[in-house]
């Protein structure tokens, strides 16, 4: 076994000389297996370091050994970094995921979710393309059912979702920490969750600060014209302007552009910062943009961790809220 990758239930089953299912269940207070059998599992797994964490505890013998996943999200650009992370924790315990795209319709979903039942997986995820809270798919279903990313509408459904109103927090907090003071917020689609929150997170991260926003909020659509058109105003409007939180890397991308054009400099007149962190636009920007990562990998961990819960006979209610991270670029930092 490589010394550098933790130990798996396998490796714990493999030194014990017992099977995957009998290791699980050694190590389990919900079944009983002879003594000697459980001494011999426990040792191994203290010798490897190994300790159950819920999908050990929760995927024991007698289950299909398969999850569902239903995405909304056409593009993949949110579903395929929850996917990533669902895969990192089942796959260590060999489940497999069945990924399915609903494409934003509720009869699609609705035909995805029963073939996937009929292949009796032991559970869902279903990963929204908004965070605008969905409609949930009830509690008379065989197999429990994670929402990630949007929440159910039902608090007692579990829901997995991300910190917009912390991520427009800490990136006005970051904004101050790089010395700026006269900061404007340009962001995408009034209607969605996310643009709000983010917009609300950052306005109260000005009012703890003693700030007052340049100018109102100014929303519109996810894409670079609008984040171009949006700071030719913006800039017409209020020149004093020393930085502009951009709620995406697309709208972003169009705010360097517009600022670039009106002769001024990125960061040394004005700093920008996006949210999402894509490294397609973020990273590979002609000024590279400081920008808001997800975490979605751990959300989708997260995500798979409460269903491994589940369908061991814990089921948790309410919604989890993973937190992001600021990747710094030169967009705000001109040293980094």
């Amino acid at each position: 076994m490589n010394a550098d990758k933790p130990a798996t239930l396998a490796d714990v089953a493999a030194r014990a000389g017992v099977s995957v299912a009998t290791a699980s269940k050694a190590l389990s207070d919900r079944y009983t297996v002879r003594a000697s059998t459980q001494a011999r599992v426990v040792r191994a797994a203290q010798q490897l370091g190994f300790t159950p964490n819920p999908l050990a505890r929760g995927l024991l013998s007698g289950r299909s050994g398969t999850v569902g996943l239903i995405t909304h999200d056409l593009e993949g650009r949110f579903s395929i970094p929850i996917l990533m992370g669902v895969e990192d924790a089942f796959g260590a315990e060999r489940m497999y995921v069945f990924l399915t795209d609903a494409r934003g319709d509720a009869i699609r979903e609705r035909y995805h979710l029963d073939a996937l039942l009929e292949r009796r997986v032991d559970g869902i995820i279903v990963v929204g393309d908004q965070t605008n809270p969905r409609a949930s798919l009830g509690h008379n279903l065989p197999v429990p059912i994670v929402y990630a990313y949007a929440p159910s509408d039902d608090p007692t459904d579990c829901s997995v979702i991300f910190d917009n109103v912390g991520a427009g927090h800490m990136s006005i907090d970051h904004l101050i920490a790089c010395g700026r003071r006269r900061i404007a917020i340009v962001s995408g689609d009034p209607t969605y969750g996310a643009s709000q929150d983010r917009a609300l997170g950052a306005l109260q991260a000005l009012h703890d600060a003693g700030l007052e926003i340049v100018t109102e909020p100014m929303f519109g659509t996810w894409s670079e014209s609008w984040g171009r058109g949006a700071t030719r105003l913006l800039l017409a409007q209020h020149p004093e302007v020393d930085a502009i939180l951009c709620g995406s890397d697309m709208i972003a991308r169009g705010c360097l552009d517009a600022i670039r054009e009106s002769g001024l400099d990125v960061p040394g007149n004005v700093a920008v910062m996006g949210h999402d962190n894509w490294d397609v636009l973020a990273a590979d920007a002609r000024v590279p943009l400081t920008s808001v990562d997800m975490n979605l990998s751990e959300l989708g961990r997260l995500a798979a961790n409460r269903l491994a819960q589940a369908i061991g006979g814990d089921p948790k209610a309410g919604v989890d809220v993973v937190t992001g991270r600021i990747i710094t670029r030169k967009s705000t930092t001109p040293g980094d």
